[in-house]
């Protein structure tokens, strides 16, 4: 494939078969954030990567697209920190960073929320909050608020000089938190941070990640903290990622859907593709599909018993839509914002 740029924008042109030799170093199915990243810094450090994407998009769940003139995100509208360097809290600027990319971003410090107890302007920053619960949930919550930041903030700023794998991997943080400074959580306060957590993670905290929650405090409530949205929406990252990948040598096939993983003497040794082309890898095969459908790519032999139950027991996450709208933006008001959350229930 071959890159162009147009408004800002990176296209790509599929071609039939895969670019280059089937071949490769380390092979990455999938292109969606987490696969591009683990291609990009591999290609970085002089791995020869190929990324094989199913869909005629790369992005995965954070793709963009166009429809009659209208950019649609599809994924991800929330996003900050992108814009720092050096240690701090967002994995992705770091990556971002090591490829020599950067994502330009208008920042914002506020957003209008709507809920059933009122509609009110809610702002970052550890203390703007404390008036909204003066007004919609009780003083008693305002002590209880404090509590939990006083007990997240400084994880969050330790967290912040940490890789994130070294955050605690489990779901509990908040609960361990709670029970230890707030036992007692007002109910305006449990359903305001389930809100955050279903906003960056699709579910409430307790299914989000110990190092999710961490950030998210450092990122919405640390002082003199703000929120950013891509210029050209999320497409723009993954843009900036595939620039990376193949400023540093590295491959993205489009349209190159993977049948199964083959592996050889206990070593995952390359995939087959639709179609029945069979692409080698030297060193590993790494997947960014989910892991039921990383299942399902491998030869059941391959995969203990064990690691088959666990999968099997994962839940997941419950269903949601997306709605995309495309408004004239004739007419309406400049001081609209650029995020709004309803919330019905």
């Amino acid at each position: 494939m071959s890159p162009s740029s147009s408004n800002g924008s990176l296209s790509l042109r599929q071609k039939k078969t895969v670019p280059g030799k089937p071949e490769a170093d380390v092979v990455v199915i999938g292109s969606g954030i987490g696969g591009l990243c683990c291609a990009g810094l591999l290609a970085r450090y002089q791995q020869d990567v190929l990324v094989l994407e199913s869909h005629d998009q790369p992005g995965g769940a954070a793709h963009a697209f166009e429809i009659k003139g209208y950019k649609f995100d599809s994924g991800p509208s929330l996003f900050s920190g992108l814009q720092l360097r050096g240690p701090q809290a967002n994995p992705l600027a770091q990556v971002l960073d090591a490829l020599g990319e950067s994502v330009p971003c208008a920042k914002y410090d506020s957003w209008m929320v709507y809920i059933p107890e009122g509609e009110f302007l809610s702002r970052t920053g550890p203390t703007e909050f404390y008036k909204d619960l003066e007004k919609y949930a009780s003083q008693n919550a305002v002590q209880e608020w404090k509590k939990l930041l006083d007990a997240i903030l400084p994880l969050s700023a330790a967290a912040m000089a940490l890789p994130p794998l070294s955050i605690r991997g489990d779901l509990r943080v908040l609960s361990t938190v709670s029970a230890r400074y707030a036992p007692s959580l007002d109910p305006f306060i449990r359903n305001w941070v389930d809100l955050r957590a279903f906003i960056l993670a699709g579910v409430k905290s307790n299914g989000v990640l110990s190092a999710e929650i961490v950030y998210m405090f450092a990122e919405w409530y640390k002082p003199g903290c703000s929120l950013e949205y891509p210029l050209h929406g999320s497409g723009a990252i993954i843009n900036a990622l595939l620039q990376g990948i193949q400023k540093f040598g590295g491959r993205v096939s489009l349209s190159s859907h993977v049948e199964k993983i083959v592996v050889e003497s206990g070593r995952a040794t390359g995939v087959v593709l639709r179609g029945g082309q069979f692409i080698r890898a030297k060193k590993a095969v790494v997947s960014n599909a989910s892991i039921w459908d990383t299942l399902n790519l491998l030869p059941k032999e391959a995969v203990p018993n064990s690691y088959m139950e666990k999968i099997s027991r994962t839940p997941q996450c419950e269903s949601f839509m997306h709605l995309h709208l495309g408004f004239d933006a004739e007419g309406i008001r400049e001081d609209l914002g650029n995020h709004h959350t309803v919330v019905n229930d």
